[in-house]
């Protein structure tokens, strides 16, 4: 999830203004953008903004021509901060405190925490497109469902123009009847609706380049997912 977001807006980034939001409490993104989350204040993250502490303030320096909300552990004890506001929608805070720096960015690319809790409910209700990835493996594509239910859910509550940009399947390996099985029923649940992009091939190198804070394309520009990567985001170009 992590890895991909980093990956893809440095792909973007070649030519567009990317945003990277880490929303999730783990602040891997944030991590892997070379920032410590442990010495970050409140208003350095996305945690002062959605808690309504503090506006929503961008990283001051561009990481990889990227800019980057971080986060930190903080933000685990969002959820039953905003829970008990009963006052106002806090569903939409991370929409409202985005909306003030909107026109700044051509792309903003949101890292949800990998649970349906309130951080990745405010992360949808602020998006327009949804990317999903799916490990190769049976219990993930089971939990497919569940998001997709959840989706369905969003849009009927309001949100009616959220739509799925893309089923990206992750971990691969050709060499497994597993992993073949699960990618063929990943494609038919698209039923020809959904873009399904080329399997990201399981490999150490990802978490590699995460330890060196590099994208892909910095640490190994050979590798076969770089190519698939610039895939995706030619796709999410045209959307």
């Amino acid at each position: 999830k992590t890895t991909i977001i980093h990956n893809l807006g440095y792909h973007l980034a070649q030519k567009h203004r990317v945003l990277l939001v880490d929303m999730d409490p783990q602040a891997s993104l944030t991590a892997f953008m070379g920032i410590e989350s442990h010495k970050l204040t409140d208003e350095q993250t996305i945690y002062g903004a959605i808690t309504e502490r503090s506006p929503l303030k961008v990283w001051s320096d561009k990481i990889h021509n990227m800019h980057i909300v971080p986060a930190n552990i903080l933000l685990a004890g969002a959820e039953i901060e905003t829970a008990r506001d009963i006052i106002t929608d806090n569903r939409q805070r991370l929409k409202l405190a985005l909306s003030e720096i909107i026109d700044q960015f051509d792309y903003i690319l949101i890292d949800c925490p990998p649970s349906l809790g309130i951080l990745s409910v405010m992360s949808v209700i602020a998006a327009t497109h949804i990317i999903v990835p799916i490990q190769c493996q049976y219990k993930c594509y089971l939990a497919t469902n569940q998001l997709l239910e959840t989706i369905a859910r969003i849009k009927k509550g309001g949100h009616k123009k959220l739509e799925i940009a893309c089923f990206i399947p992750t971990m691969y390996d050709k060499r497994t009847i597993q992993d073949s099985g699960i990618l063929e029923a990943v494609k038919s649940q698209a039923q020809g609706h959904i873009y399904v992009t080329p399997p990201i091939p399981k490999s150490t190198v990802f978490p590699d380049a995460a330890q060196a804070n590099q994208p892909l394309a910095l640490f190994k520009k050979n590798h076969p997912a770089v190519t698939i990567f610039s895939e995706i985001t030619r796709h999410l170009t045209k959307l």
